[in-house]
């Protein structure tokens, strides 16, 4: 035995001056191989020959493998700063004459040695790799030196496959040599052994960190996302090795790059996996924290993959710099108070800190000692923790880092817990930097996605801020507060402390601007109709049964019949809200949304329709809205309604714009009517102009639910206009059969509830029995031959009963037949027939119709 005999006495001989763990494996490697290499003794003094020399003891070749984890690659990289030692000539010669072992031992790796050689000689290469770049380029001369290290890869060895993928470990990490991995095989290799079960941890190690350092390569992550190993990756972050789940999230956070792996790495659950590690406080978890935050940034560039994230309660806050935090101005000597402004009820006992390290300390443990809300709890906790980071400069540091006074290019947001996300968003609204406000406003915008995140956001004092800013000088912070509040507003409690809190002012002030930019004006209109909207019941009902509590509070207290009637303290309220909007709102910022129901897009005029059947319920102000034109903004709203084939561009019309156009036409219907109750309006303008206009409506392509409330309104006219119109029979035929009966139809097809088909057929038995021909063909038309069939063939009493009948009328038209047969109807009547149930004679009656009688 040659070779292990020389390198374990190299390794005696140079202990000294090589690192121990190295040392120690390659000699207890080579001592245990004695046996082993004993018969292979003269083929390996033979190649020596071979290469001019007598092969000498391995001293330099281990010396130079523990000068890469001792001093002796230090002391080599920087020859010039220490005079060379003695015997310089002599250690040079020896160095350069073991480093042609290399080649030995990596022929050693070939197919026809024995696999105990090629263990031996694997790790020893590894060992030897690790002595930095100037080792992996004396490896890598060898032609064919990676595709026999990934050959080892498939080795039933664990010992082999751990040192073969250390190796490619060791050699990926230099960017020269990742093409020429990538290229051997060793990402499919090292693939399909990670999926094997089971697995040396050891082996997943290396083999995921091989993967970590390919993986920054764009081909590579591209592999990666198409071998189907993103499912089997992400299960790893669940694996118990700390280094494994390392590994794992930093593949996942370089294949996080790549906006087309967002999709798979969501699909395979990798969100809620990143966000458990992010969110833990173990020891050790310093570096899987920061991947996983990385690869959550890269998921939260998309719209909807950030919802998902912020429902694992993280915020996406901007890094701003701690330049910015300098603005930030706390009151010293100040009283603990909540977040909303309101003052906290504690025990004065003595002088609070200067520096809010009593309210620190209040926040901390104010589950102890207060009784509050959960809300309002988490609200103090996170101000305090946030404003006392603020106040000793320690805002935005992490890992014990001083904080940088700009933020880096790269770095323009973090992931932060939501309880400190919001609180650190409130924070920076108070700030004086423009940049900083306009992305902490939406960042918040982003957030409210839930009712529980618009609460959280009110309780820790964002309302007061927003509205503040939208009197802003600047144009971008005001579009931004307002896609916060428009969020916000959608919470039926948010948008009572926004009016609470005087936002009807600033906003009606944007209406009046002259030119005020279409983004911002669109979410004015937007926040303005859903504030005034919030005392009116959600339930309107078509009949014209609109309940506005406020106006109807205001017209009781003016009424002289309810004088002795007491009010109530929330009559009171609600009519000293209306007494407050009625004077907030003048003839200028009406004409401003009559206008703009005339010109804006179907989407705005939703909202301004809105705003403007609130305004109607005043009296003054009908008589404003009358004045302003609001006859020709409806007509121009109901004129856009899509036709069935009258104009050749819109029978592309996108499913979209006509779902818009609807609830357009919709609204303005109910604005319609709403103006109908007043005696001013009736006698300024001419009703009859409308009801063409609504049947056109009625008879186009917008969605059913919209078609609703132009039935409703066409009833309504046809109330006032009466019967000498000699268009009220039309109008009810007409309502008939273009919203009642596909709304009948609809329901029967959509419907999961028994009773309620039952009740949809029952009504629509009633409608064809009181109609014609044409209600039979819309029936037809509207699809509803086959919910027929099908609850014939579940129904039972009256239900039964109705649905036989309609089927009769629809058999009388020959040109149902196909359908009918088609939809199942003759195995239904047949069971039914042979029953000789009481509905057998009506069963039979159907196929008298049918052109064929060999249906029996």
């Amino acid at each position: 035995m040659f070779l292990p005999a020389m390198a374990a006495a190299a390794a005696s001989s140079s202990f000294a001056n090589t690192a121990p763990h190295t040392i120690l494996s390659c000699h207890r490697r080579c001592r245990g191989a004695r046996t082993a290499f004993a018969a292979r003794r003269r083929r390996h003094a033979a190649s020596a020959t071979v290469l001019g020399r007598r092969p000498p003891r391995c001293r330099p070749l281990l010396a130079a493998c523990a000068g890469s984890d001792g001093g002796g690659g230090a002391a080599e990289a920087n020859p010039k700063h220490s005079p060379p030692p003695l015997g310089m000539e002599e250690s040079s010669h020896n160095t350069s004459s073991g480093q042609g072992y290399i080649g030995l031992f990596v022929r050693m790796l070939g197919l026809d040695n024995d696999p105990l050689d090629r263990e031996h000689a694997i790790v020893t290469l590894w060992k030897y790799s690790l002595g930095g770049k100037k080792c992996i380029d004396e490896i890598m001369q060898f032609p064919g030196c990676t595709n026999l290290v990934v050959s080892l890869l498939k080795s039933d060895s664990s010992t082999t496959c751990e040192a073969a993928a250390g190796l490619l470990r060791t050699v990926s990490s230099v960017n020269l040599y990742v093409d020429v991995i990538s290229e051997s095989g060793a990402i499919e290799e090292i693939t399909g052994l990670l999926c094997q079960c089971p697995l040396a941890p050891e082996v997943k190690e290396q083999s995921l960190c091989t993967l970590w350092n390919l993986s920054i390569d764009d081909k590579v992550r591209l592999k990666l996302a198409n071998s189907d190993f993103v499912p089997e990756l992400v299960k790893f972050l669940d694996d118990e090795d700390i280094k494994v789940k390392e590994a794992a999230g930093g593949i996942l956070a370089n294949l996080s790059i790549n906006p087309r792996n967002h999709s798979l790495m969501v699909e395979a659950g990798v969100i809620s996996k990143l966000a458990d590690l992010l969110n833990s406080d173990a020891d050790g978890f310093s570096v899987i924290r920061k991947e996983a935050k990385f690869a959550l940034l890269e998921l939260s560039k998309d719209e909807y993959y950030r919802i998902l994230i912020i429902e694992e309660g993280l915020i996406r806050v901007p890094v701003i710099g701690a330049a910015a935090y300098k603005s930030f101005r706390s009151r010293s000597h100040s009283w603990p108070s909540l977040p909303d402004g309101s003052e906290l009820q504690v025990q004065r006992n003595s002088r609070p800190s200067r520096y809010g390290a009593s309210e620190l300390l209040l926040g901390l443990n104010v589950n102890e000692k207060f009784n509050l809300e959960e809300a309002k709890m988490n609200a103090i906790v996170g101000r305090s923790h946030q404003q006392f980071l603020a106040r000793i400069g320690a805002i935005e540091m992490e890992d014990g880092k001083v904080p940088q006074m700009q933020p880096p290019k790269s770095q323009k947001h973090t992931l932060l817990p939501w309880i400190d996300g919001i609180a650190r968003l409130v924070l920076i609204l108070g700030l004086e930097d423009e940049s900083a406000v306009t992305r902490a406003a939406y960042s918040i915008a982003d957030a409210s996605i839930s009712e529980h995140m618009r609460i959280s956001f009110r309780e820790a004092g964002a309302i007061k801020p927003l509205l503040q800013l939208l009197s802003h000088d600047s144009e971008a912070i005001r579009e931004a507060v307002a896609s916060a509040l428009e969020k916000l507003c959608v919470s039926y409690e948010v948008c009572r402390t926004m009016e609470a809190e005087g936002a009807l002012n600033p906003l009606i002030n944007i209406l009046k601007n002259t030119s005020p930019p279409k983004i911002l004006l669109e979410k004015t209109v937007s926040i303005l109709s859903r504030i005034l909207d919030s005392t009116i019941d959600m339930e309107r009902k078509p009949n014209n049964q609109v309940i506005n509590e406020s106006a109807q509070v205001l017209s009781s207290t003016r009424s002289s019949g309810d004088i002795g009637v007491p009010l109530t303290n929330m009559d009171i309220s609600v009519a000293s809200q209306a007494t407050k909007r009625e004077k907030v709102i003048d003839s200028e910022v009406i004409s401003c949304l009559v206008n703009l129901l005339r010109t804006s897009c179907p989407k705005l005029q939703t909202k301004v329709a809105s705003v403007l059947e609130y305004i109607s319920a005043f009296e003054s102000h009908t008589i404003t809205i009358t004045e302003s034109g609001i006859e020709t903004a409806l007509d121009t709203v109901f004129e856009q309604a899509p036709f069935d084939g009258t104009i050749e561009d819109q029978l592309e019309l996108d499913p979209v714009e006509a779902e818009e156009i609807g609830h357009a036409t919709a609204a303005a219907a109910r604005l319609l009517t709403k103006l109908l109750n007043s005696q001013t309006f009736c006698r300024s303008i001419n009703g009859g102009n409308f009801v063409p206009v609504l049947r056109k409506v009625l008879k186009s392509d917008i969605p059913l639910h919209s078609k609703e409330w132009i039935a409703a309104c066409l009833v309504k006219l046809e109330s006032l206009l009466g019967p000498g119109t000699g268009s009220v029979q039309s109008i009810n035929i007409e309502v008939t059969l273009y919203e009642k009966i596909p709304k009948l139809v609809q329901q029967m097809m959509t419907s999961f509830s028994y009773e309620s088909k039952e009740a949809a057929v029952l009504e629509l038995s009633e409608v064809l029995s009181r109609g014609g021909v044409e209600c039979t063909r819309e029936v037809a038309a509207a699809g509803g031959i086959f919910p027929l069939v099908k609850l014939i063939e579940e129904g039972r009493g009256q239900a039964l009963e109705a649905s036989l009948k309609i089927l009769y009328s629809l058999s009388m038209d020959s040109e149902n037949h196909a359908a009918i047969i088609a939809a199942g109807a003759v195995a239904a009547l047949k069971r039914i027939i042979i029953s000789k149930g009481p509905q057998s004679f009506r069963a039979l009656r159907p196929p008298e119709n049918f052109a064929y009688m060999s249906w029996m």
